[in-house]
């Protein structure tokens, strides 16, 4: 495989991964489960709130390995 062939590659990954990113921001509020799982910290205070999604960050690093596992072989 030549040069060309692993930067095109790595570009349509790179594009697939940016069109992903923006739909999930785009429809982030109408997606039902995205930052809503059990286990995602949620502090609400007096005059702040604090929120991590840890498990909503943890499947996503999940998926965004396997996509980029799949797209090695």
């Amino acid at each position: 495989m030549n040069e060309f062939q692993t930067l095109g590659k790595y570009l349509i990954l790179s594009g697939a991964v940016l069109f992903i990113i923006g739909v999930v921001l785009t429809l982030g509020d109408k997606l039902p489960l995205l930052g809503k799982l059990p286990g995602d910290i949620k502090i609400e205070g007096k005059n702040y709130t604090f929120y991590f999604p840890i498990v909503t960050s943890v499947i996503i690093s999940l998926l965004i390995s396997l996509i980029l596992y799949l797209f090695k072989k």
